[in-house]
């Protein structure tokens, strides 16, 4: 035999000791973010204009949830019942999160890509303590 084959006893066990310990998760304990407001202006008709603002623990998703969760309860308070993300503009400084996001509501489901069933998004928020407008 080589001797690249041989595996002494002691290094054999220290091998199997070490794959019998506790496993380590990376498990982060993540705060909920701080919602600090939304801002709505009616472009034209149909097209608006929402900047939400959050801080503290929150992420990218975080801010487009909160600008998603802002337009579908507008697109319910306007008696729509549909919205199609147009676009979004995100910045981050110093923890502080803030979009720009514009969508179209409408009364029928819209054509394109990104579109929300108003109701259903607006009750997902409102089950997970998404501020609303």
């Amino acid at each position: 035999m080589s001797r690249a084959c041989l595996i002494s006893p002691l290094a054999a066990a220290l091998a199997l000791l070490a794959g019998c310990g506790e496993a380590q998760t990376d498990t982060v304990s993540r705060a909920a973010p701080d919602y600090r407001g939304i801002e709505t202006r009616l472009l034209d008709g149909d097209l608006v204009n929402f900047h939400v603002t959050l801080a503290g623990a929150g992420t990218i998703d975080d801010v487009n949830r909160y600008a998603e969760c802002a337009a579908a309860q507008y697109t319910l308070i306007r008696g729509y019942g549909f919205a199609r993300h147009v676009r979004t503009n995100v910045d981050e400084r110093g923890g502080v999160w803030k979009a720009d996001a514009v969508y179209t509501i409408s009364p029928a489901l819209p054509g394109g890509i990104k579109k929300l069933d108003a109701e259903v998004v607006a009750a997902d928020c409102a089950a997970n303590g998404i501020p609303m407008v």
